[in-house]
């Protein structure tokens, strides 16, 4: 018995959204157009607030890199438009495992899969992609638009919008209109390997009123980073000199190592249903290969590891959408649901937690049978099934009325099998108490976060100049989690013998339930036709959920009250644009991963105390002709307003034990407390040619990678940098050349810095995670 509503099955619903891309007749009407994606003086149209207006008009802090922008900085995924986003920072194990945040809204580490949800919601046109666990690259082809929402976003995008909302909007089949395009890239990393990039797009009338718009994507990362040989000597855990073993990483040496293959693409259909009824379904599929390791450990040397196991990440997922929009009267309503499937098959070197565990008595002491040890050198494999479905129904009232609104209904359920083994190959066949092969930790459990909110905004003038809105959004989430998580002790203290059936040996099945709302009230000024300013106070929320220990509380929903004024202003004719907004945020029980007093290897989430967050964020752009000079910025300070205590035995907050985890006023982490980026372009004919230069520089100021003190002592932070990027091109009849090259002067930027394992054990081998090295491109464009 359950006490909320049932969803479709997973697989009726996937197989619903596939027929519809895939079978629906030509002879079906198409009416729908693409949205312009920006006015005759070049300001960027957006769906921030679900429906269609000037960036210039919309009082949220938004940032949006519309489609000139994204192919004038070769963006291709996160990385490339994380870049250009000042208030978005991220840290990051390598491709498709990354942890995105926005104004500074994180306590650091990268999520488990059975973690935390995200702070920051993604969105792939209508439909939300975030998923339990590392955020979904969708690689960065034919987009109209990204939009970056800073701020919560809890009315209209409701959970894990609780710092902000990026979106990344695709281009929509258009009504009688062939088109199409390529780009071709290579390129080659200053000191590493060469790779490249082909593209495609096609826009098919395939009637008067049926457009098929389709995408087709290769990309080739080549390595940088160099796994070099490298020795350890074990001492097994014992006193005996003569036990101990010492191995060699030679077998995974191998030079640019850290290579990424990706392909994938998309189908759209656009369908006119009658005059007032439109429906496009579309459905998108990746599949993503990294091998190696991403970071590099400058006590080896620059660009160099040594890795003593196989690296690798393969990433392969689709998504099913469908959205039908149309009229009733004077209502605009729309429908959008989505199915998205994801597989993730994760391997790590996992050494270093031996490191550790070898100067614990009897940890890495594995005789093997014939006089010797076995070489106690552990892995990690991870396995995750991730699905998602999303339903939404929206109806939004004419915005010129004096009166207006959007309200809507919601639900979601998205869950996540994970297998993960923490392994010694051989370590079975030595009579060891593994829990399943040879695994010394097994983790097997699934995850089913379900979601149901009703929303609604309402916006009412004062005067045709001076608007006052409001939005709720009340909310019920209900998070299971069942499985096995532990050792084999763990697996005999509920009964389960020895090797473990991982199918039916359970060790924890918890429930968490929650309800609650989050709100939202603004007052928008429009001083005239270019300039408005406006005041904001928003709230937004992230679930809760279950611990995979046993015995561990249930973690609480983390809050934030968030207080902001802003403007949008044009002046000079609109040649001079500047944005630009202040912020308070209050945020309350933040979740924090981090492990008792006295535990090894084990970690849980708590919720760790509050922080309050400054900050102030500006975007200016200029146009003179044909130079055109931009620029934007971030300031964000951001610390704990109460004191973090340690975790006791029992895994409850506990002030008693002394030292704190952190305390009052310490900074939180990720985001730097400044990061810029300008760029200058300028577009001249040359003997009646359109040509152009351009260059930008990143300015990206050092960050805490671990809120704990103790773990950000161990790791370490990391220092500002400064890069720059040049690119200059002209056309040949309908094709383009483009020459480029990425962090020009080879810059050694540092993003964040990790572990695989506990800080405070693994600290001296922690890993450095940069921007992308020196990079040089020569790019070919052409559209019909």
């Amino acid at each position: 018995m359950t006490d909320t509503p049932s969803l479709p099955p997973r697989r009726t619903m996937a197989a619903l959204l596939l027929a519809s891309t895939i079978l629906l007749s030509p002879a079906v009407a198409f009416a729908q157009a693409a949205p312009e994606s920006a006015t005759d003086d070049g300001e960027i149209i957006v769906t921030a607030q679900k429906r269609n207006e000037s960036i210039q008009k919309v009082p949220i802090s938004l940032q949006a890199l519309g489609t000139e922008t994204l192919a004038q900085h070769q963006v291709t995924n996160l990385d490339d438009y994380a870049k250009l986003l000042p208030s978005v920072s991220f840290q990051t194990y390598g491709p498709s495992q990354s942890d995105i945040s926005i104004r500074g809204v994180s306590t650091g580490g990268i999520n488990l899969p059975g973690g935390s949800l995200p702070t920051v919601g993604v969105y792939l046109d209508e439909i939300p992609v975030s998923t339990i666990g590392a955020m979904l690259d969708v690689h960065a082809y034919d987009l109209a638009r990204v939009e970056a929402l800073s701020g919560p976003q809890g009315t209209l995008y409701g959970a894990s919008s609780l710092a902000g909302t990026i979106r990344l909007i695709t281009n929509k089949p258009k009504q009688g209109v062939f088109e199409g395009g390529y780009d071709l890239t290579v390129n080659k990393f200053g000191e590493g390997e060469a790779g490249g990039v082909a593209e495609a797009f096609l826009n098919v009338p395939l009637s008067d009123k049926t457009a098929l718009r389709v995408v087709g994507f290769y990309q080739r990362d080549g390595g940088y980073v160099d796994n070099t040989l490298g020795f350890r000597t074990y001492t097994l855990s014992d006193s005996d000199p003569t036990n101990d073993k010492t191995v060699s990483n030679a077998a995974f040496v191998k030079k640019n190592f850290n290579t990424i293959d990706t392909y994938g693409g998309r189908a759209a259909l656009g369908i006119d249903l009658d005059d007032n009824w439109t429906m496009t379904p579309s459905i998108i599929a990746q599949h993503q290969k990294a091998e190696g390791f991403f970071g590099f450990d400058p006590n080896v040397g620059d660009l160099q590891v040594h890795e003593f196991a196989p690296d690798r990440n393969l990433d392969k997922w689709y998504q099913a959408a469908l959205t039908i929009e149309g009229k009733i009267g004077n209502f605009d309503l729309l429908y959008a649901g989505g199915y998205l499937k994801r597989s993730i098959n994760n391997d790590q070197d996992y050494s270093y937690y031996t490191v550790y565990y070898d100067n614990i008595t009897g940890y890495t002491n594995f005789p093997d049978g014939n006089g010797g040890f076995l070489d106690p050198t552990q892995r990690y494999h991870n396995e995750q099934r991730l699905t998602k479905q999303s339903h939404e129904f929206r109806i939004s009232s004419d915005r010129e009325n004096r009166f207006s609104f959007t309200a809507g209904l919601f639900l979601q359920r998205q869950a996540n099998s994970n297998l993960a083994n923490y392994f010694v190959p051989g370590l079975a066949a030595t009579g060891y108490p593994v829990t399943f092969g040879d695994d010394i930790f097994t983790t097997n459990t699934r995850i089913i976060a379900r979601d149901y909110a009703a929303f609604g905004e309402a916006y009412f003038k004062i005067t045709p100049d001076l608007t006052l809105s409001g939005g709720i959004r009340v909310f019920k989430a209900r998070n299971t989690l069942k499985g096995f998580s532990g050792f084999a002790s763990n697996a005999a203290a509920v009964g389960c013998t020895t090797p473990i059936d991982l199918a039916t040996c359970v060790n924890v099945d918890k429930v968490y339930k929650e309800s609650g709302e989050t709100h939202k009230i603004n007052l928008t000024w429009q001083v005239d036709a270019d300039r408005m300013v406006y005041a904001t106070y928003s709230t937004g929320f992230r679930p809760g959920g279950n611990n995979r220990r046993p015995g561990i509380n249930p973690y609480d929903a983390d809050t934030i009250d968030n207080f902001e004024v802003g403007w949008k202003t044009s002046w000079l004719d609109r040649k001079l644009r500047i944005n630009g907004s202040a912020y308070y945020m209050k945020w309350n029980k933040l979740q924090y991963t981090l492990a008792p007093v006295g535990a090894v290897g084990v970690v849980n989430i708590y919720n760790s105390g509050d922080a309050r967050i400054y900050g102030a964020e500006l975007d200016v752009q200029l146009r003179l002709g044909g130079l055109t000079l931009s620029g934007s910025g971030t300031y964000t300070d951001a610390k704990l307003t109460t004191p973090f205590c340690q975790i006791n035995a029992a895994g409850n907050s506990d002030c008693t034990l002394g030292t704190l985890a952190a305390p009052k006023g310490a900074r939180l982490t990720v985001q730097p407390k400044f990061k810029g980026t300008a760029t200058a372009r300028y577009d001249f004919d040359l003997g009646g040619t359109p040509t152009f230069v351009q260059g930008s520089v990143l300015q990206h100021g050092g960050v805490k990678n671990f809120l704990a003190t103790a773990d950000d002592l161990a790791v370490g932070r990391t220092k500002a940098f400064t890069t720059f990027d040049f690119s200059a091109g002209t056309q040949f009849g309908q094709i383009k050349v483009e020459a480029f090259i990425q962090n020009a002067f080879d810059k050694r930027g540092i993003l964040s810095k990790n572990t695989f394992c506990a800080p405070t054990y693994c600290g001296p081998f922690a890993r450095s995670f940069i921007t992308k090295p020196q990079l040089f491109g020569l790019k070919v464009s052409q559209r019909f």
